[in-house]
C-alpha cells in the first residue's frame, strides 16, 4: 500500500462537482495542502493528448477521478451513446496517464448503478457482472464497470495501487439542479422550492413514489474516499453508503416538510420508476473502520440551505 504524505500533489479531476469539490473539501480538513484541479475549459479529459501533456507537466502525486459524464434517468435513456462514449474515454486517458507516470495512487468512483437490476439486497460487491443491468442508465454502468475493471488489470498486472470506491446516491452542495437530467434528490428539492416560491396548488413527481433508495451526503462520500485512499489497497472496490434506505414518497415528505410547501403531491405513474430497489452493503466498508455521520434529515436541510444561498452558482 502506497503511504500518502500531507505534501503529496493530489489531482481531483472534477474538483468543481458534487463529488469532486466534496473531496476536494475532505482532504483539506485532513491536512493536505497541494491540491490541484482543472476545469473542463482548462482540460477535456476526452481529448487523450491534452490529458497527457497535464500528466507530463504536472507529475501528480495521487489522482482521484470523479470527472464523468452523468445525468438522471432522462439524460441516460437519451444520449446512452455519449455516455458510453465519453466516460470511456475519461477513463482510459486517466488511468493509462496515471500507470505511464506512476501516479502512487489512484482512487477510480463508480456508482452503484455498476450493480445488474435484480442483485441481491443489500447489494454486496461481488454481486458486479452477475446478471442484467437496468436498462435506464445501462450506458453509463457499462462504461463505470469497465474504468472500475481497469483499474483492477493494471493492479493485477503491473501492481499499482489503483483502487474502486462505489458510493450510492449522493447529494449536497454544487450538485446538479437542471430538470432535465438531474437526480432524484436534487430535483425535488427545486420542484418545492420553486412552488413554494410561485404559490402553486401541487408538485408532479416521476413514477409512483415505490421504489427504496438510500441516499449518502456528499461530505460523508468524502470523508470516505480520504479514508480508503489513506487505508485501502485491496484489489476489489468498496461500497460507500449508508445502509438505510427510504421510499421515494417518504423522501418526497421529507424534502416537502423541509422546504415548507403546503400543497400536493401528485405522482405521474405514467413516468418510469427505475430499479424497484438499490441498497448498498457497506459491511466492507464497516468492518474497515468507517461509518457516516449525516442522517437524512440533517443532510435534506443542509443541501436546501446550500441551495437557497446559492441559486445563482446552483447548476440549474
Amino acid at each position: 500500500m502506497s503511504s500518502l504524505t500531507k505534501q503529496d500533489k493530489i489531482y481531483v479531476a472534477g474538483h468543481r462537482g458534487l463529488v469532486g469539490s466534496a473531496i476536494v473539501r475532505s482532504l483539506k480538513r485532513s491536512g493536505y495542502t497541494n491540491i490541484i484541479g482543472r476545469t473542463h475549459k482548462e482540460l477535456d479529459l476526452t481529448d487523450q493528448k491534452a490529458v497527457r501533456d497535464f500528466f507530463e507537466a504536472e507529475r501528480p502525486d495521487v489522482v482521484v477521478l470523479a470527472a464523468a459524464k452523468v445525468g438522471g434517468i432522462n439524460a441516460n435513456q437519451t444520449m446512452p451513446a455519449e455516455f458510453a462514449y465519453e466516460n470511456m474515454q475519461i477513463q482510459c486517458n486517466v488511468i493509462k496517464c496515471c500507470h505511464d507516470y506512476k501516479v502512487k495512487k489512484l482512487l477510480f468512483l463508480g456508482s452503484t448503478c455498476i450493480y445488474p437490476k435484480m442483485a441481491p439486497q443489500p447489494i454486496p460487491e461481488d454481486a458486479l457482472l452477475t446478471g442484467p443491468l437496468e436498462v435506464t442508465n445501462e450506458a453509463y454502468a457499462i462504461a463505470k464497470i469497465a474504468g472500475m475493471e481497469m483499474c483492477r488489470f493494471f493492479k493485477k498486472q503491473y501492481g499499482d495501487d489503483f483502487i474502486s470506491c462505489m458510493p450510492t446516491n449522493l447529494y449536497g452542495p454544487y450538485d446538479n439542479y437542471d430538470l432535465s437530467n438531474s437526480h432524484v434528490l436534487p430535483a425535488m428539492i427545486r420542484k418545492f422550492h420553486e412552488a413554494k416560491i410561485n404559490n402553486a396548488p401541487s408538485v408532479e413527481l416521476w413514477g409512483t413514489g415505490s421504489p427504496l433508495r438510500e441516499f449518502l451526503y456528499s461530505d460523508d462520500m468524502a470523508d470516505a474516499c480520504v479514508f480508503l485512499l489513506e487505508n485501502y489497497s485491496g484489489e476489489r472496490h468498496v461500497n460507500i453508503g449508508t445502509g438505510k434506505e427510504v421510499t421515494i414518497k417518504q423522501l418526497a415528505e421529507l424534502v416537502k416538510e423541509t422546504v415548507g410547501f403546503n400543497g400536493d403531491i401528485v405522482w405521474n405513474s405514467d413516468m418510469p420508476d427505475g430499479t424497484p430497489r438499490k441498497l448498498a452493503d457497506v459491511s466492507k466498508l464497516h468492518s474497515l473502520g468507517w461509518t457516516h455521520k449525516v442522517e437524512l434529515e440533517e443532510g435534506v436541510k443542509l443541501a436546501y440551505d446550500w441551495f437557497k444561498e446559492n441559486v445563482e452558482d446552483a447548476r440549474l
